[in-house]
């Protein structure tokens, strides 16, 4: 086996100096702040979404389904990655290839169906091209993240056909301040020897709000209780249970951080950020590679209220992103792909048309993608999207109706190249449209249901993919000939909400008329693209025993159906202590043979209790994951498990708001293995540990 050392990735000048003037802010402020009331307030915001409706209102008030985590919540929910940090809320999952690098999984849905954006415009990474590439946030200076489940491709596109994570760090301050607020964090420990420290701060006068966080990260191998390998995976192809007690190459070392600032008006704003993010990680599905990642990011941001009786409020923005992933093998470059684009936004609020209020906007996109070296299995492309949507609402007593259309033109163009062959254009114009509707039983009892049909166009790795895909262990193929993809929705929720106590249920199915999706062929190829079709044993089965021969998957378009049940609920058993509950369900099925559908999630119950009196709170959750039996061909089943977590929190009487934390994971030391992981048979969550560290907002 070859040994692998850990490349340093040095703190930067420019983010020693920002922490340093962190420090020296806190400790000022520190010196001078009032006394805070000894309670949560400094965690507990309010639920105000800023994706699931351009018109701004509260999470009640929406019609789509829609998770807030912010304050207390999202403080505690921190993990590594975004995927990791959203695991376990309703109707969410995580792709979780290794520690370090996890997309969310909304619906059974991921990739190029669940929008991720920063700020309310998209990251343009290439986390939806492969699961071993990490997203470019880190949750460790997100102030709030909106899930919108289910179809929001009205506003976001067709890539939303799953849902939109969108994470709000506030690196473009919105609203005026006098004075300096911020938050430290700090933590040590876990199953991955973690040393995490991340700083923010505003500073305010006049006119003029400055924003500057930083962040680090650092993580040794996860330490698990077993082998990497799972027994299934061992009997059912032989692969050998070595590593045990070690998740080989999944260290990492990370950092990061903004400058922004804004000009606040009596009616608006007009603020500009930069922000680096840097990521060095080990990619877990093999041994000697590890991933080099940057990205540097330019936000634009502007939004004027009150403006006339016709146009009453103008929103836009717009982002430039120069994204690099290297996989490194014993200290040389093997393959690069970049990602330099820009995207952005113009919203046109229109005045009240009788009682008709609502939105009209423009978004586009144009990047350039490229991946060089032995391993890039799709060319070069040129992705170009335009589109203009319409939103509106009309309140009728108390029945609130929505409805949103949207046209797009999508032109994907891959660029001559000597592996691929001469270049391709493909163009496409989706339409998608929906009406939804929120009725008010009485002020504790309300229904919301969504009527939606989504079109998407193809990617362009759906499209031009031709090469071996090592981090997934296949050989990939795409087809030129795709269509559009296209799917009719149906969603339902049945909300009560009465004080502290709170649920909601609900149901939906999506039909898929047209869906693309990644299915073993039964071939095998040669990493250099050789059909093998003879390649069989006796029983017909595909033969993998050569060290370089990969199964087939190829991009196929076909029939299918997703639905599924969400429900969640929040009860105040006694003062100081809450009950929460939570589950969910999916299934997939190629309608066209009658198979599931690959790494779709099992069915997930959960439970928690939490207790917050004075300086002492505390928190144990229960997480059930039954065994997914219903798999795709050549899929293996997973086993269920139950994650059983606590946290303890403690304030200390100083003047800021200063509290100490200790969060315990996998108390029953179970062996964890999400069913929607590529790696699930080679990469279990780390083993019981505990993280402690301290937090201040001042």
């Amino acid at each position: 086996m070859k040994k692998h050392h850990l490349k340093q990735v040095r703190p930067a000048f420019a983010l020693n100096t920002l922490f340093l003037a962190l420090s020296c802010l806190f400790i000022e402020n520190a010196k001078a702040e009032a006394p805070l009331p000894n309670d949560t307030a400094a965690f507990e915001l309010s639920t105000i979404s800023v994706t699931g409706n351009p018109l701004g209102v509260g999470s009640d008030a929406l019609v789509v389904p829609i998770s807030i985590l912010n304050g207390r919540e999202l403080a505690n929910r921190r993990e590594s990655t975004l995927g990791d940090t959203l695991n376990g809320i309703p109707g969410v999952a995580a792709t979780r290839f290794g520690p370090n690098s996890s997309r969310p999984v909304i619906r059974g849905l991921d990739a190029e169906r669940v929008r991720i954006m920063q700020n309310g415009v998209g990251v343009l990474d290439a986390s939806s091209l492969s699961f071993d590439h990490a997203v470019t946030i880190d949750p460790l200076i997100i102030e709030q993240i909106d899930v919108v489940r289910g179809p929001a491709a009205l506003l976001y596109g067709g890539s939303a056909v799953g849902g939109v994570v969108n994470a709000i760090d506030h690196r473009i301050p919105k609203e005026s301040l006098d004075g300096v607020t911020g938050r430290v964090e700090g933590s040590v420990g876990g199953a991955e020897s973690q040393n995490n420290l991340a700083g923010v701060v505003d500073v305010g006068y006049g006119a003029l709000v400055v924003h500057a966080d930083a962040y680090t990260r650092k993580t040794s191998d996860t330490d698990i209780d077993g082998y990497a390998v799972s027994a299934r995976k061992n009997r059912a192809d032989g692969t050998p249970r070595e590593n045990r007690g070690k998740l080989v190459n999944s260290s990492a070392s990370g950092e990061g951080g903004a400058l922004g600032a804004s000009f606040i008006f009596d009616n608006g704003y007009l603020g500009a950020s930069y922000s680096a993010f840097r990521n060095n990680y080990g990619t877990v599905a093999e041994e000697a590679v590890r991933a080099d990642m940057r990205s540097d990011r330019v936000d634009v941001a502007t939004e004027f209220r009150e403006l006339g009786n016709v146009i009453n409020r103008v929103k836009a923005r717009m982002a430039y992103t120069d994204y690099q992933h290297q996989e490194i093998e014993d200290g040389a470059v093997g393959t690069t792909f970049k990602n330099e684009g820009v995207e952005g936004s113009l919203e046109l609020g229109h005045a009240k048309i009788g009682n008709i209020e609502g939105v009209v906007g423009f978004q586009f996109q144009n990047t350039d993608f490229e991946a060089l070296g032995d391993e890039a299995f799709v060319p070069g492309v040129s992705t170009q999207n335009k589109a203009v949507y319409l939103y509106e609402e009309l309140p009728i007593d108390h029945l609130k109706l929505s409805f949103g259309g949207r046209v797009e033109r999508v032109n994907v163009d891959s660029r001559t190249n000597a592996k691929f062959g001469a270049g391709q254009n493909s163009g496409f114009t989706p339409y998608s449209y929906a009406l939804g509707g929120l009725y008010s039983f009485n002020p504790n009892w309300s229904f919301a249901t969504n009527l939606s049909h989504n079109e998407r166009a193809p990617s362009y790795f759906e499209l031009y993919a031709d090469g071996a895909h090592l981090a997934t262990g296949q050989y990939e193929v795409g087809n030129l000939d795709f269509g559009k993809e296209r799917s009719n929705g149906i969603d339902a929720q049945i909300r009560w909400k009465d004080g502290k106590n709170s649920f909601s249920v609900g149901a939906y199915y999506t039909r898929f008329s047209r869906f693309l999706g990644l299915l073993d062929s039964g071939n095998t190829r040669g990493v250099d693209g050789e059909l093998n079709p003879d390649d069989l044993d006796g029983d017909g089965v595909a033969d993998l025993s050569g060290e370089n021969i990969l199964p087939e998957a190829q991009f196929s378009m076909f029939a299918a159906t997703f639905k599924g049940i969400e429900a969640e609920g929040k009860f105040n058993l006694v003062d100081h202590l809450d009950l929460t509950l939570r589950g969910d369900y999916v299934r997939a099925t190629n309608r066209d043979n009658g198979d599931a559908l690959p790494r779709i999630t099992p069915l997930r119950l959960g439970a928690g209790l939490r207790y917050q009196k004075n300086a002492l709170g505390a928190r144990l959750d229960v997480l059930h994951a039954f065994s997914q039996n219903r798999t795709a061909p050549n899929e293996l089943k997973t086993d269920g498990y139950t994650d059983v977590s606590a946290t303890v929190t403690y304030k200390l009487p100083t003047k800021v708001h200063v509290e100490l934390f200790a969060k315990a994971k996998n108390l029953l030391n179970q062996e964890i293995r999400e069913h929607t992981s590529f790696l699930k048979d080679i990469s279990p969550a780390g083993e019981r540990s505990v993280l402690l560290g301290l937090r201040a907002d001042f």
